[in-house]
């Protein structure tokens, strides 16, 4: 799959998944804006983007800071002149059970970053995608449809919101020819847990090798699997692709 000509908008880019997604767009020949929080990790991104193909466009921001994130697809289309992929892969998650003082403090955070921002990301991108017939490949989880663990409420209210947002977008731009659809993973390999202060790494309190178990293949994905993903709904290849939830997950579901 090649994307050389083509721009493509990655938030939630300084690690795990969206940095795989990054780099793979980079080799793949497009020009890549990535996004994230962390200055320091961007630039290591920036490094491997680079190496693969084109100088990045580094974009800092906090996807949930509505005044930060209104900045981001502009200052993609000035760099590049246009938007041909728009990548809503930013998201964190929360532990806190229903009955806690802070719950709603703790959803609104959650779904600032995971649902909101990709709704205001995705308004603001809309006219350009429509003069590129681009698309939109949303970064959900079989948490929307899977309570995943124990007090994980916001993540998985965000994440079906996430898939529920998908379908209507799909099919209101769908006479546009903009195509919009979600990837959804199960276990994977990155530091989304560690940033919330989950030890060990996995879902909740699970390791990575605990995880394994709760899958039909016996093994946790790694970023770069669901990059191929992530491409591969964005290319030609996947042309009559629209409003649908691909998941990623080694058979968690089955089980």
């Amino acid at each position: 799959m090649s994307f050389s000509g083509n721009v493509v908008l990655v938030t939630g880019a300084s690690s795990g998944i969206g940095a795989a997604t990054a780099i793979l767009f980079s080799k793949e020949g497009a020009s890549v804006a990535i996004v994230g929080r962390n200055e320091e990790k961007l630039g290591n991104v920036a490094q491997k983007c680079a190496q693969a193909g084109a100088q990045p466009l580094v974009i800092r921001a906090d996807v949930s800071n509505e005044e930060e994130a209104s900045t981001i697809v502009k200052k993609t289309v000035d760099r590049f002149g246009k938007l041909d992929v728009l990548v809503n892969n930013a998201g964190i998650v929360r532990m806190v059970p229903v009955a806690d003082p802070n719950i709603l403090k703790v959803f609104d955070e959650v779904m600032n970053t995971n649902l909101r921002s990709i709704v205001q990301l995705t308004s603001l991108a809309v006219p350009f995608l429509k003069e590129t017939k681009g698309n939109i490949v949303n970064v959900s989880s079989i948490a929307s449809t899977k309570v995943v663990a124990e007090s994980c409420m916001p993540y998985c209210v965000s994440k079906a919101g996430v898939d529920h947002f998908t379908r209507c977008a799909a099919l209101e731009l769908a006479e546009s020819g903009v195509r919009v659809n979600s990837v959804n993973p199960g276990p994977v390999r990155t530091d989304i847990c560690e940033n919330a202060g989950m030890v060990p790494p996995g879902a909740g309190d699970v390791t990575w090798e605990q995880a394994k178990v709760m899958t039909a293949l016996n093994r946790v994905g790694e970023p770069e699997e669901i990059a191929d993903v992530i491409a591969f709904l964005a290319s030609d290849k996947a042309r009559s692709i629209t409003g649908s939830a691909y998941v990623s997950d080694n058979g968690q579901l089955l089980k």
